[in-house]
């Protein structure tokens, strides 16, 4: 059965990488500063880092996502438990990104560690546990993500749109001139002497470029850079919960480090072959994204993304994402497609009693 457990798992991550990799550079895609392809090996990079680094920063949903706050740890340390839990929710997610749906694979985990939790020991599951550990900080994610983007997209739009016409600027060096009183030149001074302002300007003065300044690669670079961060965190976030299934595998007991690195590969792996529905989604359906709108996105769902990852809280980077451009889809003359919103939303809903359902299937049928 450790075996099963292992396959199991690694699916899971597969499915997670499909429904999840691309959130954290939807913001890129959908401002077409970024191909698919570049996009999207950008996050596989990033979740990958994030992943390897979780082995020494998230031992905290480490320890949560083995069950033991919902059943009692002889329970959560079954292989039985783990693999209906690992299944439920590989499934879960599974349904939903073939669907083009971005879901939470932490509410499917907790929906499948609940289901298989009531088939193990009835109604003795710790709900309080649940509520109060996971749900809130999921159910929270969303409204707390809206609003700063909210705020920012204004600002934004108008700070690209004050650069979008400018000539690039640079810093340049030209020599100093020594002058008499009169104004005349009498020479060149070796001692070089530093001005900026635009590009073209320093070349009529025959100056030499030593720095440029691009505010359209800086809006790129920004981002790249935007985007990274929350793929770094997503991978920081979301690899433990998925590597704690392992933990029962004898084999890998005391070597959490080789189930991080499964779990990322996975991950990686499933985010190249599975990845563009929920792509679309997020980047296109949702609203339609402006460069303005891109950035302020990238910076509310990065700062509560790795916020909440280095303090080991299990938040949603879907809820946060989907947050994040929905806040800004409602301001610039901007439209958030509703019927696309409300399915997204709806999905979240059932999203935990199909992972219970399937959790409870799972553990009924295992022996």
């Amino acid at each position: 059965m450790d075996i099963l457990l292992l396959l199991a798992v690694l699916f899971l991550a597969a499915t997670n990488g499909a429904n999840d990799n691309f959130k954290g550079v939807a913001t890129l895609y959908g401002s077409r500063r970024a191909g698919y392809w570049t996009s999207l090996i950008w996050a596989s990079v990033t979740t990958l880092a994030g992943s390897l680094a979780s082995v020494y920063l998230a031992h905290a949903l480490l320890e949560a996502f083995t069950g033991a706050g919902l059943v009692p740890r002889p329970i959560a340390t079954q292989v039985r438990f783990a693999l209906a839990v690992a299944g439920g929710g590989a499934i879960t997610v599974a349904l939903a990104a073939w669907r083009g749906l971005p879901i939470s694979t932490t509410m499917a985990l907790v929906g499948a560690m609940a289901g298989a939790g009531l088939i193990a020991i009835g109604w003795a599951v710790h709900f309080s546990a649940l509520v109060g550990t996971f749900l809130v900080p999921l159910l929270v994610s969303p409204i707390i993500a809206l609003i700063p983007a909210l705020l920012l997209a204004p600002l934004l739009r108008r700070w690209v749109a004050h650069h979008a016409t400018a000539e690039p600027e640079c810093m340049c060096v030209t020599a100093a001139a020594v002058t008499t009183p009169e104004g005349l030149m009498l020479r060149e001074s070796n001692a070089p002497a530093l001005m900026a302002g635009y590009e073209s300007a320093c070349r009529e003065q025959g100056a030499r470029p030593v720095a440029r300044w691009n505010a359209r690669r800086a809006e790129d670079t920004l981002l790249f850079l935007l985007g990274g961060a929350v793929s770094f965190a997503r991978g920081l976030n979301d690899t433990p919960k998925v590597a704690a299934l392992l933990l029962p595998v004898a084999v890998l007991s005391g070597h959490d480090h080789i189930a991080v690195a499964l779990v990322g590969v996975g991950m990686v792996i499933g985010g190249l072959l599975g990845a563009r529905r929920v792509a679309r989604t997020l980047s296109d359906k949702i609203t339609q994204l402006d460069v303005g709108a891109a950035l302020a996105a990238g910076v509310t769902t990065s700062l509560l993304v790795c916020t909440a990852s280095f303090n080991g809280l299990p938040v949603s980077t879907t809820q946060v994402s989907v947050g994040a451009l929905a806040g800004t889809g409602l301001t610039g003359g901007a439209k958030v497609d509703r019927e696309v919103l409300i399915n997204i939303v709806l999905s979240w809903v059932i999203t935990l009693p199909i992972g219970a359902l399937f959790g409870a299937l799972l553990y009924a049928l295992l022996r």
